[in-house]
């Protein structure tokens, strides 16, 4: 038997409890409504305006709170009540759709209000995100944190890049703000879920007379001051960046170059999917195999084939297989940066130096929107593609080079050996 086949065996027969299951059910029916308003917003915007510019504005304003709210939802994330943060978030999303969903019936639902309502759906976003990361943790085994952030990584992929937006394309066919409906009454499902979580992360209380800005800091300075921490937040935001800019125009794209419709875009996303579901089933896996140095360049490389092939054939079938590829890439990067994170940063700091983390990793989405809505309008889509594809090259010699020099097997070890006997 193989050291893969050993290692899936092994994922296979651990058990990560009930909270967790709980964890896990509420990430999957969230992510199908998610998906479902991925697919419709850039199509709604299409509606409202054929500026990529503007289309392309939809996904900055959801990716806009990453940048501006990161570092205060790691600091509620150290002292409040995971558990019920996540809940009442979920229902203030279920109202923003509501809100939303009532705007296009009305007939007032025009850009400014899907701007507003995707601006508030990423903050929200920001401290659910933040918030899961940080209780994974406190109610899986400690063996078990690659699988289950790999399970969790695996169910939201297949709702929000498949099912999902293939829902979601379908369903805006027969009524425009069916999806945004779906997706509110996902997240009341999701909340009734967490609420019964019974293990949650304790609450810390901060030293007395510190401010709330030294406070928040303090989850900066300890990531700053890790090397391997700063280095990987780092290529996390150039990922995206590229990664974000070629989603950003992927709409534009399907429409324009390779002439398919709303059905049409859903399943490209639906391929994106499709391959995010099979590296999160067998990530923790693959990082067994070939380190996690070996995982993190081959992404890179990943990465860099699917925007080459998209800048170079202009066909449904092999922008299909590109996404898929991507997808393989992005999960397996996250599912090894976050074990990562869980493993290597103090627990009293886990919420501030994962949002911090968080915070420069997701800085490149809005910047990816922008710079690929404004390549996209003044040369076109498979500019931006390629574009990616040259980033993404130097990217993976960089990694390459860190992999040599094992800095992540080096830090591993430093951290062990800093731990008290």
């Amino acid at each position: 038997m193989s050291a893969l086949t050993t290692e899936r065996a092994g994922t296979q027969r651990l058990r990560l409890g009930r909270d967790f299951s709980k964890l896990w059910w509420s990430a999957a029916v969230s992510s199908l409504g998610d998906g479902a308003t991925i697919a419709a917003s850039p199509l709604l915007a299409s509606r409202l305006t054929s500026d990529p510019l503007l289309i392309g504005a939809a996904s900055v304003a959801f990716t806009a709170p990453f940048v501006l709210f990161g570092i205060p939802a790691g600091l509620v994330g150290d002292r409040v009540d995971i558990r019920k943060m996540m809940v009442r978030v979920d229902v203030t999303r279920a109202l923003v759709l509501a809100t939303l969903t009532a705007g296009i019936l009305g007939g007032w639902g025009g850009l400014p209000l899907l701007y507003g309502c995707m601006f508030l759906l990423g903050t929200g976003e920001v401290l659910s995100r933040n918030a899961a990361q940080v209780l994974v943790p406190f109610i899986t085994p400690q063996d078990g944190l690659s699988v289950a952030n790999a399970r969790i990584m695996g169910v939201q992929e297949a709702g929000t890049g498949f099912i999902g937006p293939l829902l979601g394309a379908l369903i805006f066919g027969v009524a425009v703000a069916l999806p945004f409906g779906v997706d509110g009454a996902s997240f009341l499902c999701s909340a009734a879920l967490i609420s019964r979580i019974r293990r949650t992360r304790p609450i810390e209380r901060g030293p007395a007379g510190a401010s709330v800005l030294s406070e928040m800091m303090a989850g900066a300075k300890w990531l700053f001051s890790h090397r391997l921490m700063r280095s990987l937040a780092l290529v996390s935001c150039v990922i995206n960046l590229a990664g974000n800019a070629m989603l950003a125009v992927l709409v534009v794209y399907s429409g324009k170059v390779l002439h398919l419709g709303a059905f049409g875009y859903g399943v490209l996303l639906a391929c994106q999917a499709l391959g995010a579901v099979l590296a999160a089933r067998f990530a923790p896996a693959l990082s067994q195999r070939l380190g996690r140095e070996g995982a993190l360049v081959a992404t890179a490389v990943l990465i860099t084939v699917s925007e080459t092939v998209l800048a170079a054939v202009p066909s449904a079938y092999a922008a299909g297989a590109a996404l898929m590829i991507f997808a393989c890439g992005t999960v397996t990067w996250n599912v090894v940066v976050v074990v990562l994170r869980q493993t290597l940063v103090p627990q009293h700091l886990l919420g501030r130096a994962n949002s911090v983390y968080r915070l420069v990793a997701w800085g490149g989405l809005p910047v990816g929107a922008a710079v690929g809505g404004l390549v996209a309008a003044a040369v076109g889509t498979r500019a931006v593609f390629g574009a990616g594809a040259v980033v993404m090259a130097v990217v993976a010699v960089a990694l390459l080079v860190g992999a040599r020099h094992r800095w992540i097997t080096r830090a591993e070890q430093s951290a062990s050996l800093a731990q008290p006997n």
